[in-house]
């Protein structure tokens, strides 16, 4: 079996370690309690005990193993967590490191001591070592209470006296309470709030995949990628250590992974007066915390809190004020994710302002609440602002500097014609270079922008009467057919040679010599943006000294000189033949054996269209 790979020195180590990690990262705000794995906010660092927090508010405390993180030292802030004990991994902290987090941050009660809440997740190692530590603190009168999170939606009630697992729900009870002590409540208040938070939230996890802690020898394969008949599986309602859920079942879609988590946590349900009743129902207002479980990417939580609150506003007929989407309470990297869902009814409600106080721990986003209106403000779309130029809006060439060039629309439709039709024959050889230098595709690519530009030559939907108009539509063309880097910097250069005509054309019209000027000018924004120039093996290779040979002609006719500006383009194609190396593009990871005698594909197409064109010329 495969040795799991993780960022790591020696395991023994890695708390120690990732604490000194943390120290690096918020110099002011944290600090270590000496001789033990407990990390507090800075403020406990003062020695006199007039200006100890403790004598203005209640103190806060969580912590439990490692491997959840941001939870729970990333909690510690102002209105959140004065402290975190921190166990090994996937450990229950010891009780005399939660005693001397306990005896840190608080004072005795009969020195003004305004007391210390322990909140703590209902595994059975967390609730005997803090309980422990609890009834310790107290007999030294500190004044200590515990709250215990079970918010665990995925195991039945009645199954055993353990009860439901504490998971992400724990957070918002860390938010809630916090907010309470940083309003100066009392210690009996704080544990109220807390209290109601605990028992109004309910949560639910998924994954596809198992966590693998680090340091173990071998990638934890409980959860099988696969079933016999080759599905993709996932688990429904595992917990945050890994402990196996409700079921294993074929990996679903995202709406059907929302539906299931949300069915199960509403069927689990809140008690109320000694009843158990439905989590929520409609027209409840709802906060929504989805927690990704360490693994999984950014925008696929967004997809999954998309399909969640859709279906709690659209089905069930609630309003999620509040979506809050990140890692809050994570194993390591597994790949899963977790809903938490508090009514905002009752005495959750009156927790709300609480949840919503600002907070400078590092791991909590400020919520972005929808507070007024029937639809969010984010539901209503910004007009796009469309572009007014005459060249874009067809509106016609009365305001456009006149065309000086004999011919022009009879011109243009020859060159056209003639040059797509000599790219789409091409098309064999093109992608003959393309395979060895590339990856095959610029002859395909630039054959679809010759037949794109042919269709519209010949439905009429290109305008030919004016230079600047033609190359907008050209790169309109261009746009809806190429794609690849070729098809946006094809784009590129006829839309700078378009609206070059238009600011740098002289006072009586557009001429030959304006045309090479545009030209250049297109060749320069093709490397500007694309970032390669003459020499990089690239279509500048052709381009460049073909629009310099253009610009040679100024005070004559430059189209006189196509035939030569193709020369020079064929020309550059012959030397990136006999180039080495490449610096831009695919063929930048080729070496120099395969890409010596070879062609740039790119310049190739530039001088057969130039080719096609000096005839006409």
């Amino acid at each position: 079996m495969a040795k799991p790979k993780k960022f790591l020195n020696d395991p023994s180590n890695a708390v120690d370690e990732f604490i000194a990690g943390l120290l690096l990262q918020y110099p002011n705000h944290l600090r270590k309690l000496a001789n033990h794995h407990v990390l507090l906010h800075s403020s406990f660092a003062t020695q006199q005990k007039s200006n100890h927090p403790n004598a203005k508010s209640v103190s806060l405390l969580s912590g439990g193993g490692s491997g959840h993180e941001p939870s729970h030292a990333g909690f510690i802030g102002r209105n959140m967590l004065s402290g975190a004990i921190l166990g090994g991994i996937f450990a229950s902290p010891s009780v005399s490191s939660i005693l001397a987090a306990i005896r840190a941050v608080t004072l005795p009660t009969s020195q003004g001591g305004k007391g210390c809440l322990l909140i703590v997740k209902n595994y059975t190692g967390d609730r005997l070592n803090f309980g422990m530590a609890c009834e310790l603190a107290n007999a030294e009168g500190l004044g200590v209470k515990m709250v215990v999170v079970a918010d665990d939606c995925a195991l039945e009630r009645k199954k055993g006296i353990t009860g439901a697992r504490g998971v992400a729900g724990t957070v918002l009870v860390h938010k809630a309470a916090g907010g309470a002590a940083g309003e100066g409540m009392d210690l009996d208040a704080v544990v109220g709030v807390a209290e109601a938070v605990a028992e109004g939230v309910g949560s639910m996890g998924v994954a596809l995949g198992a966590v693998t802690i680090p340091g173990a020898e071998e990638v934890n394969d409980r959860l099988a990628d696969t079933n016999e008949e080759g599905e993709n599986m996932m688990e429904i309602g595992l917990g945050i250590h890994g402990e196996a859920g409700l079921r294993q079942c074929s990996l679903m879609s995202c709406n059907e992974i929302a539906e299931e988590m949300l069915k199960a946590v509403q069927n689990y349900g809140r008690e109320v007066d000694s009843q158990i009743v439905p989590l929520y129902e409609a027209g409840d207002e709802l906060l929504v915390l989805v927690n990704n479980l360490g693994g999984t990417s950014n925008f696929e939580m967004s997809l999954l809190a998309r399909s969640l609150v859709s279906q709690l506003e659209k089905e069930a007929g609630c309003k999620a004020t509040r979506v809050l989407v990140g890692s809050f309470m994570t194993s390591f990297d597994m790949q899963g994710a977790s809903v938490s869902i508090l009514p905002l009814t009752g005495k959750p409600k009156d927790a709300l302002s609480l949840i919503d106080a600002d907070t400078d721990a590092p791991g909590w986003a400020n919520v972005d609440a929808w507070t007024n209106g029937a639809i969010r403000p984010s539901g209503t779309e910004i007009d796009e602002v469309l572009g007014i130029a005459s060249i874009e809006s067809g509106t016609g060439t009365a305001s456009l500097p006149p065309v000086l060039i004999d011919n022009f629309v009879d011109v243009a439709r020859t060159i056209l014609a003639s040059s797509c039709k000599a790219l789409i024959k091409a098309e064999p050889l093109l992608t003959k270079y393309d395979t060895i230098v590339g990856d095959g595709d610029c002859g395909i690519t630039m054959e679809r922008g010759a037949k794109e530009i042919s269709q519209r030559l010949e439905s009429g939907t290109l305008r030919l009467d004016h230079p600047s108009q033609l190359f907008a539509d050209l790169a309109d063309a261009v746009s809806a057919s190429m794609g690849g880097t070729s098809g946006i910097l094809l784009e590129l250069m006829f839309r700078k040679a378009s609206t070059s005509l238009l600011s740098s054309t002289d006072a009586e019209g557009i001429t030959s010599s304006d045309m090479a000027e545009a030209f250049r000018s297109g060749v320069e924004a093709v490397s500007f943006y694309g970032g390669a120039q003459e020499g990089s093996r690239t279509m500048l290779d052709a381009l460049v000294p073909a629009s310099t040979v253009l610009l040679s002609g100024k005070g004559g006719s430059a189209a006189a000189n196509i035939g030569e500006a193709a020369e020079a383009a064929r020309k550059g194609v012959d030397a990136t033949a006999a180039m080495d190396c490449a610096e831009a593009g695919r063929s930048n990871y080729l070496s120099k054996d395969v890409l010596r005698g070879t062609p740039d594909p790119g310049a190739v197409a530039v001088a057969v269209v130039l080719e096609a064109m000096a005839p006409i010329l």
